[in-house]
């Protein structure tokens, strides 16, 4: 099993707003351009989804790669990525997460559609 965040990290996590994920390029060492996103904690994990869904460059890094790095909360950290398959019970708890984290921006409803649902990943640190 793999290990998963402190719950220091969790709690910082779940408030920063400044978490930037570099998935790796082709050559599984090199960190592609930092993009911005939004990111939330539920069900005890770190989740980020592509606004534009599956189309998104850095979501297809990182489903092709499964790791990179991404700065949050003021340190970067090596991680895995791991695609969410369709599941109910736990989109349901991460569209909770962005409504009380997000619920203020008008970017909300939009992250909370099929097309970003669908690019959801789960963030795990990773041991070199």
């Amino acid at each position: 099993m793999q290990a998963n965040w402190t719950q220091e990290q969790l709690a910082d996590f779940s408030q920063a707003d400044d978490m930037y994920v570099s998935p790796f390029y082709s050559d599984g060492k090199t960190p592609g351009t930092p993009t911005w996103i939004w990111s939330v904690v539920a069900d005890g994990n770190l989740y980020v989804r592509a606004y534009n869904g599956q189309n998104s460059r850095w979501y297809n890094s990182a489903v092709v790669q499964k790791a990179g790095k991404i700065k949050l909360a003021g340190e970067e950290y090596d991680v895995s990525f791991e695609p969410v398959e369709n599941d109910s019970a736990l989109t349901e708890k991460i569209d909770a997460a962005y409504k009380e984290k997000y619920g203020d921006s008008s970017y909300l409803p939009p992250m909370l559609r099929e097309e970003p649902v669908s690019a959801t990943v789960l963030i795990l640190p990773r041991n070199e």
